[in-house]
Protein backbone atom coordinates (compact mmCIF):
# COMPACT_ATOMS: atom_id res chain seq x y z
CA UNK A 1 0.00 0.00 0.00
CA UNK A 2 1.27 3.31 -0.76
CA UNK A 3 2.67 5.49 2.12
CA UNK A 4 1.20 2.79 4.59
CA UNK A 5 2.82 2.16 7.91
CA UNK A 6 4.27 -0.97 8.70
CA UNK A 7 3.88 -2.18 12.60
CA UNK A 8 4.44 -4.74 14.73
CA UNK A 9 2.32 -6.41 17.50
CA UNK A 10 4.31 -7.74 20.80
CA UNK A 11 2.04 -8.68 23.37
CA UNK A 12 1.72 -12.13 25.56
CA UNK A 13 -1.87 -11.73 25.26
CA UNK A 14 -3.97 -12.91 22.24
CA UNK A 15 -7.23 -11.63 23.24
CA UNK A 16 -5.35 -7.91 23.20
CA UNK A 17 -3.38 -8.78 19.92
CA UNK A 18 -6.49 -9.54 18.00
CA UNK A 19 -8.37 -7.04 19.49
CA UNK A 20 -5.17 -4.35 18.24
CA UNK A 21 -5.41 -5.62 15.13
CA UNK A 22 -9.08 -5.57 14.25
CA UNK A 23 -8.94 -2.28 15.31
CA UNK A 24 -6.16 -0.89 13.25
CA UNK A 25 -7.87 -2.69 10.16
CA UNK A 26 -11.15 -1.43 10.73
CA UNK A 27 -10.24 2.04 11.39
CA UNK A 28 -6.68 2.62 10.16
CA UNK A 29 -6.11 1.04 6.45
CA UNK A 30 -2.80 3.08 6.31
CA UNK A 31 -1.33 0.78 8.96
CA UNK A 32 -0.47 -2.62 8.02
CA UNK A 33 0.15 -5.11 11.20
CA UNK A 34 3.33 -7.17 9.82
CA UNK A 35 3.57 -9.81 11.97
CA UNK A 36 1.57 -10.40 15.98
CA UNK A 37 4.40 -11.59 18.45
CA UNK A 38 3.43 -13.74 21.08
CA UNK A 39 6.72 -12.90 23.93
CA UNK A 40 9.29 -10.41 23.68
CA UNK A 41 12.55 -12.97 21.94
CA UNK A 42 10.35 -13.61 19.29
CA UNK A 43 9.82 -9.74 19.04
CA UNK A 44 13.29 -8.87 19.01
CA UNK A 45 13.54 -10.97 15.57
CA UNK A 46 10.57 -10.04 14.07
CA UNK A 47 11.89 -6.08 14.50
CA UNK A 48 15.01 -7.27 13.06
CA UNK A 49 13.43 -9.07 9.93
CA UNK A 50 10.74 -6.88 9.42
CA UNK A 51 11.96 -3.27 10.26
CA UNK A 52 8.45 -2.32 11.40
CA UNK A 53 8.03 1.89 11.43
CA UNK A 54 5.93 1.41 14.88
CA UNK A 55 5.45 -1.26 17.63
CA UNK A 56 2.89 -1.80 20.11
CA UNK A 57 5.14 -2.91 22.75
CA UNK A 58 3.27 -4.97 25.88
CA UNK A 59 5.29 -3.89 29.59
CA UNK A 60 5.22 -6.82 30.97
CA UNK A 61 5.84 -10.30 28.83
CA UNK A 62 5.97 -13.55 29.94
CA UNK A 63 9.79 -13.79 29.21
CA UNK A 64 10.81 -10.26 29.77
CA UNK A 65 9.76 -6.63 30.26
CA UNK A 66 9.06 -4.12 27.22
CA UNK A 67 12.23 -1.94 28.07
CA UNK A 68 14.15 -5.25 28.56
CA UNK A 69 13.53 -6.01 24.51
CA UNK A 70 14.46 -2.75 23.56
CA UNK A 71 18.09 -2.97 25.03
CA UNK A 72 18.42 -5.92 22.63
CA UNK A 73 16.88 -4.38 19.91
CA UNK A 74 20.43 -3.50 17.99
CA UNK A 75 18.87 -0.01 15.70
CA UNK A 76 15.86 1.57 17.41
CA UNK A 77 14.96 3.20 14.11
CA UNK A 78 11.23 2.61 15.15
CA UNK A 79 8.24 4.11 17.23
CA UNK A 80 6.86 3.05 20.36
CA UNK A 81 3.80 2.63 21.80
CA UNK A 82 3.49 0.68 25.31
CA UNK A 83 0.26 -1.28 26.30
CA UNK A 84 0.27 -1.34 29.75
CA UNK A 85 -2.20 -1.72 32.96
CA UNK A 86 -3.28 0.83 34.61
CA UNK A 87 -1.43 0.38 37.76
CA UNK A 88 1.62 -1.05 36.45
CA UNK A 89 4.98 0.54 38.14
CA UNK A 90 5.92 1.49 34.42
CA UNK A 91 4.12 3.87 33.67
CA UNK A 92 6.16 6.49 35.31
CA UNK A 93 8.99 5.46 33.65
CA UNK A 94 7.48 5.76 30.35
CA UNK A 95 5.91 9.16 31.29
CA UNK A 96 9.23 10.56 32.39
CA UNK A 97 10.80 9.30 28.73
CA UNK A 98 7.57 11.36 27.09
CA UNK A 99 7.28 7.45 25.26
CA UNK A 100 3.36 7.24 24.49
CA UNK A 101 1.04 4.22 26.29
CA UNK A 102 -2.42 2.41 25.89
CA UNK A 103 -4.00 1.13 29.36
CA UNK A 104 -6.00 -2.11 28.98
CA UNK A 105 -8.56 -2.54 28.00
CA UNK A 106 -7.94 0.17 25.36
CA UNK A 107 -10.79 2.19 23.68
CA UNK A 108 -11.09 3.35 20.06
CA UNK A 109 -11.06 6.95 21.21
CA UNK A 110 -7.53 6.17 23.01
CA UNK A 111 -6.23 4.41 20.38
CA UNK A 112 -7.01 6.84 17.32
CA UNK A 113 -5.51 9.58 19.96
CA UNK A 114 -2.35 7.37 20.27
CA UNK A 115 -1.94 7.56 16.50
CA UNK A 116 -2.43 10.80 15.80
CA UNK A 117 0.16 11.72 17.89
CA UNK A 118 2.59 9.39 16.45
CA UNK A 119 1.50 10.13 12.82
CA UNK A 120 2.57 14.17 14.14
CA UNK A 121 6.02 12.52 15.67
CA UNK A 122 6.72 11.07 12.28
CA UNK A 123 7.74 14.70 11.17
CA UNK A 124 10.37 15.46 13.83
CA UNK A 125 13.40 13.49 13.78
CA UNK A 126 13.90 13.32 17.52
CA UNK A 127 13.33 9.91 18.67
CA UNK A 128 13.08 9.55 22.86
CA UNK A 129 13.39 6.12 22.34
CA UNK A 130 17.29 6.44 22.28
CA UNK A 131 17.40 8.43 25.44
CA UNK A 132 15.03 6.56 27.51
CA UNK A 133 17.62 3.29 26.74
CA UNK A 134 20.35 5.46 27.96
CA UNK A 135 18.56 6.40 31.06
CA UNK A 136 17.11 2.88 31.90
CA UNK A 137 20.83 1.85 31.81
CA UNK A 138 21.82 4.86 34.38
CA UNK A 139 22.77 3.28 37.81
CA UNK A 140 22.12 6.86 39.32
CA UNK A 141 19.13 8.72 38.72
CA UNK A 142 21.20 12.07 38.44
CA UNK A 143 22.73 10.71 35.67
CA UNK A 144 19.37 10.45 33.60
CA UNK A 145 17.85 12.90 31.05
CA UNK A 146 13.85 14.63 31.41
CA UNK A 147 12.47 14.32 28.32
CA UNK A 148 9.42 16.84 27.88
CA UNK A 149 7.34 17.23 24.74
CA UNK A 150 7.11 20.86 23.50
CA UNK A 151 5.69 21.81 20.16
CA UNK A 152 8.68 21.79 18.85
CA UNK A 153 9.23 18.21 19.49
CA UNK A 154 11.29 17.47 22.32
CA UNK A 155 12.71 19.00 24.79
CA UNK A 156 15.95 16.90 27.19
CA UNK A 157 16.55 18.53 30.62
CA UNK A 158 19.75 16.48 32.75
CA UNK A 159 18.26 15.88 35.92
CA UNK A 160 21.55 17.39 37.61
CA UNK A 161 21.56 20.65 35.43
CA UNK A 162 18.20 21.52 37.72
CA UNK A 163 18.64 23.59 40.51
CA UNK A 164 14.47 24.04 40.84
CA UNK A 165 11.21 24.14 39.24
CA UNK A 166 9.05 26.87 40.20
CA UNK A 167 5.10 26.59 39.14
CA UNK A 168 3.10 29.04 37.07
CA UNK A 169 -0.38 28.20 36.99
CA UNK A 170 -0.64 25.59 34.44
CA UNK A 171 3.27 26.14 33.19
CA UNK A 172 6.50 26.01 34.83
CA UNK A 173 9.74 27.71 34.69
CA UNK A 174 12.82 24.65 34.87
CA UNK A 175 16.05 27.16 36.31
CA UNK A 176 19.30 25.01 35.18
CA UNK A 177 23.18 25.86 36.02
CA UNK A 178 24.69 28.98 33.85
CA UNK A 179 21.70 31.29 34.51
CA UNK A 180 19.44 29.16 32.01
CA UNK A 181 15.32 28.73 32.24
CA UNK A 182 13.18 27.08 30.35
CA UNK A 183 9.45 27.14 30.41
CA UNK A 184 7.19 24.05 29.80
CA UNK A 185 3.66 23.34 29.64
CA UNK A 186 3.44 21.25 32.26
CA UNK A 187 2.12 21.96 35.45
CA UNK A 188 4.22 21.71 38.80
CA UNK A 189 2.36 19.29 39.94
CA UNK A 190 2.82 17.05 36.69
CA UNK A 191 6.42 17.51 36.69
CA UNK A 192 6.55 16.88 40.63
CA UNK A 193 4.84 13.31 39.73
CA UNK A 194 8.12 12.96 37.53
CA UNK A 195 11.31 13.92 39.66
CA UNK A 196 9.82 12.98 43.34
CA UNK A 197 11.90 9.57 43.62
CA UNK A 198 15.18 11.08 41.69
CA UNK A 199 16.07 13.28 44.63
CA UNK A 200 13.59 16.49 43.90
CA UNK A 201 11.22 17.64 46.79
CA UNK A 202 7.91 19.89 46.74
CA UNK A 203 9.16 22.14 49.56
CA UNK A 204 6.40 24.62 49.03
CA UNK A 205 3.35 25.18 46.85
CA UNK A 206 5.17 26.90 44.24
CA UNK A 207 8.72 24.92 44.14
CA UNK A 208 10.08 22.29 43.59
CA UNK A 209 14.03 21.40 44.79
CA UNK A 210 16.84 18.96 43.34
CA UNK A 211 18.80 17.68 46.66
CA UNK A 212 21.70 17.87 44.40
CA UNK A 213 21.84 21.77 44.75
CA UNK A 214 21.19 23.07 48.37
CA UNK A 215 24.55 24.07 49.26
CA UNK A 216 24.38 24.11 52.73
CA UNK A 217 22.01 23.32 56.10
CA UNK A 218 18.49 24.64 55.46
CA UNK A 219 17.85 26.84 58.21
CA UNK A 220 14.46 29.00 59.26
CA UNK A 221 12.00 27.88 56.30
CA UNK A 222 14.31 28.84 53.56
CA UNK A 223 17.23 26.94 51.25
CA UNK A 224 19.99 28.20 49.63
CA UNK A 225 20.79 27.25 46.20
CA UNK A 226 23.40 26.61 44.41
CA UNK A 227 22.82 29.94 41.99
CA UNK A 228 22.78 31.95 44.74
CA UNK A 229 18.73 31.76 45.05
CA UNK A 230 16.81 31.34 48.44
CA UNK A 231 13.79 29.53 48.08
CA UNK A 232 10.94 29.07 50.33
CA UNK A 233 9.87 25.88 52.66
CA UNK A 234 6.11 26.37 53.58
CA UNK A 235 5.37 25.47 57.11
CA UNK A 236 2.93 22.80 56.49
CA UNK A 237 6.14 20.83 54.70
CA UNK A 238 8.75 21.73 57.63
CA UNK A 239 9.23 18.22 58.88
CA UNK A 240 8.50 15.91 55.88
CA UNK A 241 11.09 18.14 53.94
CA UNK A 242 13.44 17.81 56.77
CA UNK A 243 12.96 14.28 56.94
CA UNK A 244 13.53 13.97 53.31
CA UNK A 245 16.72 15.74 53.29
CA UNK A 246 18.26 14.04 56.32
CA UNK A 247 17.57 10.60 54.48
CA UNK A 248 18.37 11.21 51.14
CA UNK A 249 21.22 11.04 48.84
CA UNK A 250 22.84 13.51 47.57
CA UNK A 251 26.11 12.13 46.90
Amino acid sequence: MTGSISCLIVDDDPFIQNLLSDKLQQYFPDIVVLAQCNNGQDGIAKISELLPELVFLDVEMSDMTGFELLTQVDHINFKIIFITSYKHYAIKAIKFNALDYLLKPFDLGELKNAIKRFKESRRDSYNPLTTALTNIKSKYAKDQILILRTQEGGMQLALNEIIRVEGDRNYSYVHLIKNRRELVSKTLSAIEELLEDKGFFRCHKSHLVNRAHIVCEPKNLHINLSNQTTIPISRRKKEAFYEWYKTSDHD
